[in-house]
């Protein structure tokens, strides 16, 4: 194994060990829906900066875009990619939404799991970056897993995501945990579309493909 895959390796392995902290029992208060919710020693280090998180969250927003306006909609990439920007859309709008619905307070903010609708301001349900990340790679996953199964190694990063997320106190486990689910869903969602949303209400101009115009 050369030093790339060896340091891929080691990445899983620390994402893996990681994600077992976020069901990990509390000595103290521990609560939610799920009754798994507790705060996790904050942790702003090695790959868990927040900087880190930004990064993939604007990585991922730029490739979805980029990959789309590139490749339209013609071809089997491009098709999934256009299904991807169509399921990052519904995410984030099902995000906010339910942000505001339920108004439930960060871990940074309080020791207590159970405190939701506190109203303006507290929008720890569901984590919008673990929305975006799940929403964004599903697509993919579904298209091409069974013909390259390296391909599943993409949930890679909205596990990533959900951890460092917890680690940083910005949400608890639940709110990670729902975030990956229902961005799952609304991925499978857009993947099942005979044709994209976006496609359909956006100028052929766009949709047709930059690549072909050069």
């Amino acid at each position: 194994m050369n030093e790339e895959g060896r340091g891929a390796r080691r990445l899983g392995c620390a994402i893996a060990l990681a994600a077992a902290q976020l069901v990990a029992a509390a000595p103290a208060v521990a609560g939610g829906p799920f009754g798994i919710d507790h705060r996790l020693n904050y942790d702003d280090s090695g790959i868990w900066k927040r900087r880190n998180q930004l990064l993939l969250q604007d990585a991922t927003a730029l490739v979805v875009v980029a990959g789309a306006l590139w490749e339209g909609s013609d071809s089997r990439l491009g098709a999934t990619f256009w299904q991807s920007l169509d399921s990052v859309v519904l995410g984030s709008v099902t995000a906010e939404g339910m942000k505001y619905a339920f108004s439930r307070t960060r871990p940074s903010e309080s020791d207590n799991p159970n405190r939701w609708f506190q109203g303006h301001g507290n929008k720890s349900f569901p984590s919008g970056e673990v929305m975006l990340v799940t929403t964004a790679v599903t697509p993919f996953v579904l298209e091409y897993g069974r013909d390259h199964p390296a391909v599943w190694a993409l949930e890679l990063l909205p596990l990533y995501d959900a951890v460092a997320r917890v680690k940083a106190r910005s949400h608890w486990q639940s709110d990670v945990l729902a975030s990956f689910a229902i961005g799952t869903a609304i991925g499978a969602y857009a993947h099942s579309r005979s044709s994209s949303l976006s496609v359909g209400v956006l100028p052929r101009g766009l949709t047709v493909g930059w690549k072909k115009s050069f």
